[in-house]
């Protein structure tokens, strides 16, 4: 016989009246409480029919009835009067005035699908969840919460699932390897679907795990039924739901192994019966001898091309995109060998710090004037991993060569000259070894002017102040004198990212942002994804408009709950700036662009995080100092002049 043991379920028996029912909790088990003809009385807290909480119900005529479907109970026994089903009874004492109830000893937990899953998933390193606990995705999160208490696994609970994901997207394209959001069936995994899309076109690894209803009722119109599988099928590259029968590790294996290294997203969707049924005799995997060594080298005849192209080239320039994350030492090392400068794409800034001699900026619609003229200047291109967007504007009148691991992406808009098909840190360094000796000018003194005379024009903007708020260049010449050297920098978009990209020189810092997607919103909740990745060792930081950081600002509260030390940059300027500007300029006058905002400082201590509003030169130097001194989230808000960009 099960060992009994018991619980204390309420502090004083006069909680609970004549006639009255309550729902209380023995161990993790909910417990139907009732008192009926003077007597305390505990029943299975379940409708046997519907799963309905008894305990919300009532007593009626002597019989407690499901507050579900009206089926009447005895509320001590909880038999049916006339039926042969029931509601489980427990024992119950009272001593001084305390209640208790007697539960059998749980039994020890049994291995699940969910189990040998997340544990392949987290010895794939995948240990990372930002998520929402909801009613169809219980068993796989409880497999989560068993492998936090085992300190193997961190666990982010959110405010709005689209949140999760653009958090998880943040992540990957830092880390490069992928973390999960996590929903529920229904409407909790479509809102994850834009996040999704944003590490799609983005090329970041990201893992979604979700919910499904039970597998027998798939298809008949029930609750918050969507084809989930069908539903991903165009943002997913790997995208199954999970059966009873599944080889269920090497499922979440190959799911992992296709976001890494199709850089790409990854769905497995969990019918609610399977999550939680027994495991079945297989064992977790992980990625030991599965993962091929990427160093490709690009073909023999493709590099003598282009070394041919690099002997005649007398005023070369380097251009480096998002792909060449982690790979810039051997691309500074070529650099270093032709004397010429390095600009990057937006998505692409902070490869190379601007205060590096190669460095010339950021090219194209954020980017400055010292970049948009080395371009011009030179007489052939080096692309290292950048994708020839229409917002960084990459001429194709000069000759290419573009280095690239990816065929689809090369040349993808328009023929090149080369195409250098490798990985970009063993291409550079073939380059560097097979170029010898080579007799050029040296770009250096050019870029070294460009950048004395784009920084005097920025110090004459600093003048220009109309009473209507700050200008984006007096915050972004205060970011460059305060904010961390090696802060990871989320951006969001509109007007604010675009003076990013052009006022604030980067120093060992990293950026993060939508690029492709260009999704508004996204830089509070990619601060929460940077700030999982980085573990305390780097700041984080979060630049937004009104109109972004409005989207997803209930976030706040995740930042406070989990201590996030995370600094916002907020500039307000109860605008849709930008959308008011491509108005104007598509000959519309402004329209349903202005916005009502509350005082988002405020906003953010009544949350529990620091918050201070700031509206002149003055407040805003003290203002940013404050922001960079506080111990966990904190929020500046700066009053922006929409005009001064």
């Amino acid at each position: 016989m099960a060992k009994l043991i018991w619980y204390k379920v309420l502090d004083d028996e006069k909680q609970l009246h004549e006639n009255r029912v309550m729902t209380v909790s023995a161990g993790t088990h909910d417990i139907c409480l009732t008192r009926f003809e003077g007597k305390i009385c505990a029943l299975d807290n379940k409708c046997p029919h519907q799963g309905g909480p008894l305990g919300e119900g009532s007593i009626e005529n002597g019989l407690l009835r499901c507050p579900w479907h009206g089926w009447d109970y005895h509320p001590c026994t909880g038999k049916v009067p006339g039926y042969d089903d029931a509601v489980p009874s427990y024992g119950v004492k009272v001593e001084k005035g305390v209640v208790y109830v007697a539960m059998e000893e749980k039994a020890a937990h049994v291995a699940t699908i969910s189990d040998v899953m997340v544990e392949t998933m987290i010895r794939w390193g995948v240990n990372t969840v930002f998520g929402m606990v909801g009613h169809s995705n219980l068993g796989l999160a409880d497999a989560f919460r068993r492998q936090e208490e085992k300190g193997r696994l961190q666990y982010f609970g959110i405010r709005h699932e689209g949140a999760a994901a653009f958090a998880a997207s943040a992540y990957g394209k830092l880390t490069g390897k992928p973390a999960v959001c996590f929903a529920i069936a229904g409407p909790g995994s479509t809102n994850m679907y834009t996040g999704l899309w944003d590490a799609k076109v983005d090329r970041a690894p990201i893992l979604a795990l979700t919910g499904q209803v039970a597998t027998q009722v798939l298809g008949t119109g029930n609750f918050q039924e969507v084809d989930l599988v069908q539903a991903f099928a165009s943002v997913a590259a790997f995208n199954h739901r999970v059966q009873n029968n599944s080889r269920h590790s090497e499922l979440m294996s190959l799911a992992i192994k296709h976001a890494i290294l199709k850089r790409d997203v990854a769905h497995l969707t969990f019918p609610d019966e399977v999550q939680v049924m027994p495991l079945p005799e297989e064992l977790a995997q992980g990625p030991e001898n599965r993962m091929a060594i990427l160093s490709i080298a690009p073909p023999e005849e493709s590099l003598e091309q282009a070394l041919n192209l690099i002997r005649k080239s007398d005023s070369p320039l380097i251009i480096v995109g998002h792909g060449a994350r982690g790979k810039m030492e051997a691309i500074l090392q070529l650099a270093a060998k032709l004397q010429c400068p390095i600009v990057t794409t937006f998505k692409g800034k902070g490869l190379i710090p601007d205060h590096n001699p190669h460095a010339g900026g950021v090219l194209g619609r954020s980017g400055t004037p010292v970049a948009s003229w080395l371009m011009n200047e030179s007489d052939l291109l080096l692309v290292f991993g950048a994708s020839f967007s229409n917002h960084t504007g990459i001429t194709d009148k000069l000759p290419i060569i573009q280095v690239d691991f990816d065929p689809m992406a090369l040349a993808k808009f328009h023929p090149v000259d080369v195409q250098l098909m490798g990985e970009i840190q063993v291409s550079s360094l073939l380059m560097m070894k097979k170029l010898g000796k080579r007799n050029a000018k040296n770009r250096l003194p050019q870029t070294a002017e460009r950048w004395s005379i784009w920084r005097k024009e920025k110090q004459r903007r600093l003048d220009e102040l109309r009473g209507k708020g700050l200008g984006a260049v007096h915050v972004f010449d205060a970011l460059n004198r305060k904010a961390p050297t090696n802060a990871v920098m989320c951006v969001d978009v509109g007007n604010n990212a675009y003076s990013f990209g052009r006022y604030f020189e980067s120093k060992e810092n990293d950026f993060l942002m939508s690029g492709y997607l260009g999704s508004i919103g996204f830089a509070l909740p990619a601060s929460m994804g940077a700030w999982a990745a980085v573990k305390g060792k780097r700041p984080v930081l979060a630049v937004a408009g009104d109109g972004g950081f409005a989207q997803y600002m209930a976030e706040m509260t995740t930042l406070v709950h989990y201590n996030m030390d995370i600094k916002i940059i907020l500039l307000n300027n109860n605008e849709l700036g930008k959308i008011s500007k491509e108005q104007r300029s598509g000959g519309w006058p402004a329209w349903k662009t202005d916005l009502s905002n509350p005082d988002f400082s405020e906003y953010a201590r009544s949350c529990g995080a620091w918050g201070l509003q700031v509206c002149t030169l003055d407040e805003m130097e003290k203002g940013m100092d404050a922001l960079f001194q506080q111990k966990g989230p904190a929020l500046l808000e700066i009053c922006s002049d929409v005009a001064l960009l």
